[in-house]
């Protein structure tokens, strides 16, 4: 069956699939939070009283926040010591956490994969035992502190693998597929009940994906879940969802295949377009619901506390009184 007409099949009877066993997750990555409060930003909610950033983003439905890991960044933003300090906010004010690891000193995504400055010189066989002890000290600290993340992600955006050039999957997928066993088994010695996270870009790609996950499959890769980002064009005449539809599915096209859970990590759209941002949340959430054998887990929205030109980001959920946009909204909609 052609992939468009497994989408308007299923979506046409999203509640016969969705089995509500367990709620749908309407996640943030907040990971500027405390390096936006150092800067002097404070949030406000919808009645324009000052608040900390956790109760606004409950008020609008979110239960769960997602925070990226750097090995040794230069300003100390998304090391372990950050990451803590944000991570036991979201825990108190009652989010289910997910943790998203570089294994970079700063971004990792399709166009960058920097080893970490003190790896640059290391064997394979190196990196991959600094990929496990990283990502398992970075977890135990975490966890000493009362933490256990729900999911964790090993790599951000790894189109085409990680710690180039070694991990790159175009040369080597074998390479990348034993990176990415040692972040999953690092994961599991931790806390074996953590969900552990294959995160792509470019959801409306399915070509990508089956290429990626089917060569991570013939080289023994372990993962739990497919994640995915989308950043749909919101030009108003209808191509973010037609983006978003080709995520879907691809997504549900990932169910079948490898039989695995999926979830959106990163999505985001121009802040001060909010009906159609609001539109295209509603939508990714009502896909998710509608996934094959209720194994569409969710979606994170991306820096949605950015504002007013912060860093240059302009896709937000915030307007430039520093209040949330009605885009925010849609994570109250239940499917």
């Amino acid at each position: 069956m052609k992939l468009k007409t497994f989408s308007a099949v299923v979506l046409g009877m999203s509640m016969l699939y969705h089995t509500g066993a367990q709620a749908m997750v309407k996640g943030a990555d907040v990971s500027w939070l405390t390096q936006m409060e150092k800067s002097g930003y404070k949030f406000y909610n919808d009645s324009g009283t000052q608040q900390d950033l956790f109760p606004i983003l409950k008020a609008h439905g979110m239960n769960a926040v997602r925070l990226r890991v750097w090995v040794n960044p230069s300003a100390g933003w998304s090391n372990i010591t950050d990451v803590v300090a944000k991570a036991k906010r979201a825990k108190a004010a009652g989010f289910d956490i997910m943790i998203d690891f570089h294994y970079s000193d700063t971004w990792a995504d399709p166009a960058h994969q920097t080893k970490p400055a003190a790896w640059s010189s290391y064997t394979f066989d190196q990196l991959m035992s600094n990929v496990y002890w990283h990502t398992y000290n970075s977890l135990t600290t975490l966890k000493n502190a009362g933490i256990t993340p729900k999911w964790v992600q090993v790599g951000n955006e790894t189109n085409n693998g990680m710690l180039w050039s070694d991990g790159k999957a175009s040369v080597n997928m074998k390479n990348f597929a034993w990176l990415i066993n040692s972040g999953y088994d690092a994961v599991k010695a931790v806390n074996s009940s953590t969900k552990v996270i294959v995160h792509l870009a470019n959801c409306e790609n399915n070509s990508l994906y089956r290429w990626m996950f089917d060569g991570l499959t013939a080289n023994g890769a372990k993962w739990d879940v497919v994640g995915a980002s989308i950043y749909p064009t919101q030009t108003g005449n209808g191509d973010w969802f037609a983006m978003d539809n080709l995520c879907y599915d691809n997504l549900a096209d990932m169910v079948s295949r490898y039989n695995k859970e999926v979830m959106i990590v990163e999505v985001g759209m121009p802040w001060d377009d909010p009906k159609n941002s609001y539109d295209t949340i509603a939508d990714m959430l009502k896909k998710m619901a509608a996934i094959p054998n209720g194994k569409g887990l969710g979606v994170f929205y991306w820096e949605p506390e950015s504002y007013n030109g912060w860093q240059s980001y302009s896709l937000g959920l915030m307007d430039n009184s520093d209040k949330p946009t009605y885009a925010m909204d849609a994570f109250l909609l239940n499917y």
